[in-house]
């Protein structure tokens, strides 16, 4: 785990435990595994990791543009969330 994401990756947790799918616990995942080839989500659950960082982190990726791959791993997310947050 990279200790620079500290809370935010914590928040992100909690916030992938409420739209996995069941089976899966996103514990054991690795901060550079793909969540939706390892079953954790689907690809619904992407457009609501986009609201997410939108809400919660005023990122707006409709400005922006979204690259999918930026969006397929806990370490990628917590990177974008570190590259578009002051």
């Amino acid at each position: 785990m990279n200790e620079k994401w500290g809370p935010r990756r914590q928040d992100l947790i909690r916030f992938l435990r409420e739209i996995q799918k069941a089976g899966l616990p996103v514990e054991s995942l690795d901060d550079s595994d793909e969540l939706v080839a390892s079953g954790l989500i689907d690809s619904l659950a992407i457009l609501q990791i986009v609201i997410y960082l939108e809400d919660t982190y005023g990122i707006d990726l409709s400005v922006r543009g979204v690259d999918p791959e930026q969006l397929g791993s806990i370490g990628n997310i917590l990177d974008l969330i570190e590259q578009e947050r002051p």
